[in-house]
C-alpha cells in the first residue's frame, strides 16, 4: 500500500503503525508518530490501521549540541 511518510511516498506491505515503525527500524527509539492527523501514543500503533494514501510523520529525537 502507498503512504506518505514523512514526505515522501512509501510502498509497504503492513496494516497498522506500529509496522510502520518497525519497518524502519524505530522501535527502539525516541519517537512521536502523526498518523492521519493525530498524534498516537505508543501504546496505540498496534491498534492503529493504516490506510492506502495514510500520512505519517514520524519525529526522532537527536540530541547534540
Amino acid at each position: 500500500m502507498k503512504l506518505m511518510i514523512n514526505g515522501g511516498t512509501h510502498e509497504l506491505d503492513v496494516q497498522t503503525v506500529l509496522q510502520v515503525v518497525e519497518h524502519f527500524g524505530l522501535t527502539e527509539r525516541p519517537v512521536v508518530v502523526e498518523a492521519g492527523g493525530t498524534v498516537l501514543k505508543k501504546e496505540q500503533w498496534a491498534d492503529t490501521q493504516v490506510y492506502e494514501g495514510m500520512v505519517i510523520e514520524l519525529v526522532q529525537f537527536v540530541g547534540g549540541g
